[in-house]
């Protein structure tokens, strides 16, 4: 503890102001006063770390009646300000300060912290319990802000501030427990953060801030449970955006970011949220993962998506794109859906399943459709035959009526000819009239018969070829309708 007599100037100043919690400021007016220039501030505004630490422990409590606090603007902080495990009872508000050293606040309980337009190689909160809020706004942290295992009653707050640990993680947060909102809106941040199952109930918002972790992850956030997430109005990541297993009760937004990596992008796998909010101001440079992910509704636009996008198990209730429901150009959605690397069977099926929800059944088959054109690229040449036949009678049985043009056409071919020439019955006399109608029918139906088919028949030429052809035309026909319609209602 120190005696009055042992105090500087400047110092005496802040003892005597602290118990009714008056502001002391060294701050001239003259442009020296720029925290950058702290450093080479004399004894006239510095104060020693250890006297803030004696003030914050009870050295000047004050009289009963007064609450004090600790407020200094325009001051150097010499040493180093170490206050872990401590049990500090009052805020305290810093403004334009230079510090010479990190603040280490490591497992300590305090109330408010704010630190204003000052400049600090570090500040560690880890296992800290802040009766509060945490706030630095304008301020330059030139080193890694430590919150794991953070537990903050109020909010925390970093607006227009700067961090910069480009080499690492720029901030630590693993852990951390806010009861009220995360705000980074407007800052920069030269590395990554790390919040790997943060608890965030006031929401994490990150509107204009820019992320700087070019060759890593710019944001980490696995498994955090929050209410709403952000990532808005001119937010920039260069590096990996994760959000592996979070859980976001309300909204996700990416509407007017952008999203630079050289791999992944944006990490959505086994995400959980409200209303998935994907309108970027561009479309990720990387890629996207959206596996196992699951939205109640989906905002996007068509423009909004890169190139690669990995949606196998992604569910969704409901899709809109520009603010409407989203129910025509079925092309669009499956361009949207052949994002995904290679075949996957449950894309298509999650949006037939959505068209069928909103009654749309025609636009259903026609994903499933496109699903079985594209499949069967992925098949060897016999199946890829079949399926071409598939394609061409019955459309996969989500077309049957093209079974009925065919019938049609061959109808039509076979009366044309037949008519044209006399063809011998089998028993002269004892025979129905030749009908090429009812024959070229007759030919086409392979089970059964109509009486023409036993008796007339053909000696050689074009004629007797064209039977032979319509004969086998009826089979392939009709297999193809019963496998079609098969597999259609076995999709269904």
């Amino acid at each position: 503890m120190y005696s009055y007599e042992e105090l500087t100037s400047a110092e005496q100043q802040l003892w005597d102001a602290y118990p009714t919690g008056h502001a002391v400021d060294f701050r001239t007016g003259d442009p020296e006063d720029a925290p950058e220039n702290g450093g080479s501030w004399g004894g006239e505004r510095t104060v020693r770390a250890s006297v803030v630490m004696a003030l914050l422990l009870g050295g000047n409590p004050g009289q009963p009646g007064s609450i004090p606090a600790l407020r200094l603007a325009g001051a150097r902080i010499s040493g180093v300000l170490d206050l872990s495990g401590a049990e500090i009872e009052h805020g305290m508000w810093f403004e334009e300060c230079w510090f010479d050293q990190s603040v280490r606040l490591y497992g300590a309980a305090t109330r408010t912290i704010e630190i204003k337009a000052s400049q600090l190689p570090g500040l560690n909160l880890t296992m800290a319990r802040v009766e509060g809020r945490v706030a630095l706004r304008r301020t330059i942290l030139n080193g890694r802000l430590e919150l794991m295992n953070t537990r903050v009653t109020g909010e925390l707050m970093l607006t227009d501030a700067v961090i910069s640990h480009p080499s690492d993680w720029a901030v630590v947060a693993g852990g951390l427990v806010m009861e009220g909102g995360l705000f980074f809106r407007r800052t920069t941040v030269h590395g990554g953060i790390r919040l790997l199952g943060a608890h965030l109930p006031g929401g994490l918002h990150m509107e204009e801030a820019r992320l700087r972790n070019p060759e890593g992850v710019a944001l980490l956030a696995d498994h955090v449970v929050v209410s709403s997430l952000a990532l808005s109005q001119g937010f920039t990541a260069e590096g990996t955006v994760s959000l592996r297993g979070a859980q976001i009760a309300d909204q996700l937004t990416l509407d007017g970011a952008t999203l630079r990596a050289s791999g992944m992008a944006l990490d959505c796998a086994r995400m959980q949220a409200g209303v998935f909010v994907f309108t970027p101001a561009k479309p990720p440079s990387g890629l996207m993962d959206l596996q196992d992910a699951r939205a109640v509704t989906v905002h996007d636009r068509e423009d909004a998506w890169p190139d690669t996008v990995r949606l196998q198990g992604f569910t969704y209730g409901s899709l809109h794109e520009t603010g409407e429901l989203q129910t025509s150009n079925v092309e669009r959605r499956v361009a949207w859906i052949r994002r995904h690397p290679d075949y996957a069977a449950q894309p298509y099926e999650q949006l037939a399943s959505w068209y069928r929800q909103i009654g749309h059944d025609d636009d259903a088959r026609r994903v499933l459709l496109a699903k079985q054109r594209y499949r069967r690229k992925t098949l060897g040449l016999p199946a890829r035959l079949w399926g071409h036949l598939l394609d061409a009678t019955v459309g996969y049985g989500y077309r049957p009526w093209r079974a009925g043009l065919w019938l049609a056409a061959l109808v039509l071919l076979g009366t044309t000819v037949f008519d044209a020439h006399s063809p011998r019955p089998t028993e002269p006399g004892q025979v129905p009239p030749f009908n090429p109608f009812v024959y070229t029918l007759d030919l086409l139906i392979p089970i059964g018969g109509l009486g023409q088919r036993t008796s007339w028949y053909w000696q050689g030429g074009t004629t007797a070829w064209l039977a032979y052809t319509l004969i086998a035309a009826g089979w392939i026909l009709t297999t193809a309708v019963l496998a079609g319609i098969t597999r259609a209602l076995n999709r269904n």
